[in-house]
C-alpha cells in the first residue's frame, strides 16, 4: 500500500510511536492524516505541525473510535488505513509476586486498549472497506505479543490476544480486499518505555520512534503482515516454537535476574 494521496487515521498519534507514523505519513505524501489520542491539545499540536485534523478520542470507548470514523469520513473522505496504535504499560511488576496481580483493574485497563480498541476499529470500518472494495489495518501491537514480556502479564497477555485478532482479521477479510499488518517493535524510546524499570525489552537496543515509523512504512509497502522493527525477533520466535521449555526456561532466568537486581 502506498500512503500518498490517502486518508489516514492514527490512534495514539499525540506522541511516541503514534506522532512518529503521523509525521511519517505526512511526508509521504497522505492527503489528510488525522491525529487522535486522548490528550486532545498533543494531538492538535501534532495536527498543526503536519496539515492535519485531531480529535480527542479514548480507544477504550467504542463511541469514540466511531465518531473519529464518522468524522473523518464526513470531513475528509474515505478512510483508506486505520492505525490502531494507542497503548499503555500499566502494571509492570519486575518482582512478579503474582502473575494474577492483585486486582483487575490493570486486566480490565489494558484489555480494553489493546484488544477492543482493534475490534471497534474492525467493526465500523469493516463495512465501509468491504463496499469500497478493501482498506488496510495497521495495529500497532509489541514484540510482547508474539515473545512475551517478563514482569507484565497484563501487557504480554492482551498483546497476545491483539496477535490474534489481526490474525483473524486478515483471514477472514482478505477476499474483501482488506489488508493487515501489525507493528511489533522491542524497546522504543518513548514515554511509555521511559515510565517503566528497564528490563529485557531494551536488551537489544531502543530505537527511534521514527526509525519505527520508517520502518512501518516500509512494511506498508509491502503488505507485510507481521511488521519487524528489530529484526532479531524473528529469530527468538523460531527458537520459541523450536522448543517450548528451553524458551520458557530461559525466559525464567531472566525473571529470576531482574528479581535479583530489583529486590535489593
Amino acid at each position: 500500500m502506498q500512503v500518498t494521496g490517502k486518508v489516514v487515521v492514527v490512534t495514539g498519534g499525540g506522541n511516541g510511536i503514534g506522532k512518529a507514523l503521523c509525521e511519517a505519513f505526512h511526508g509521504a505524501g497522505a492527503a489528510k492524516v488525522v491525529v487522535a489520542d486522548l490528550d486532545g491539545s498533543a494531538a492538535r499540536s501534532v495536527a498543526a505541525a503536519i496539515g492535519g485534523a485531531a480529535f480527542r478520542c479514548d480507544v477504550a470507548q467504542e463511541k469514540d473510535i466511531l465518531h473519529v470514523i464518522d468524522e473523518t469520513e464526513r470531513q475528509f473522505g474515505p478512510i483508506a488505513l486505520f492505525c490502531s496504535n494507542a497503548g499503555i504499560g500499566g502494571g509492570f511488576d519486575p518482582l512478579s509476586v503474582n502473575a494474577g496481580g492483585t486486582s483487575d483493574e490493570p486486566w480490565q485497563r489494558s484489555w480494553a486498549i489493546h484488544v477492543m480498541a482493534h475490534v471497534y476499529a474492525a467493526r465500523h470500518l469493516i463495512p465501509r472497506y468491504k463496499s469500497r472494495g478493501g482498506g488496510y489495518f495497521l495495529n500497532t501491537i509489541s514484540a510482547a505479543g508474539l515473545l512475551s514480556q517478563v514482569g507484565s502479564p497484563a501487557y504480554s497477555t492482551t498483546k497476545h490476544a491483539a496477535v490474534g485478532f489481526a490474525e483473524n482479521l486478515a483471514i477472514s477479510h482478505r477476499a474483501d480486499g482488506i489488508r493487515v499488518s501489525i507493528l511489533c517493535p522491542q524497546g522504543v524510546d518513548t514515554n511509555m518505555l521511559r515510565s517503566i524499570p528497564k528490563g529485557p525489552q531494551s536488551a537489544d537496543g531502543d530505537l527511534a520512534p521514527e526509525q519505527v515509523a520508517k520502518d512501518a512504512l516500509a512494511g506498508l509497502e509491502q503488505e507485510t503482515f507481521v511488521i519487524l522493527p528489530h529484526p532479531q525477533v524473528l529469530g527468538y520466535m523460531r527458537r520459541k516454537t523450536e522448543n517450548y521449555d528451553r524458551w520458557i526456561a530461559g525466559m525464567a532466568k531472566i525473571q529470576a535476574r531482574m528479581r535479583e537486581e530489583f529486590g535489593k
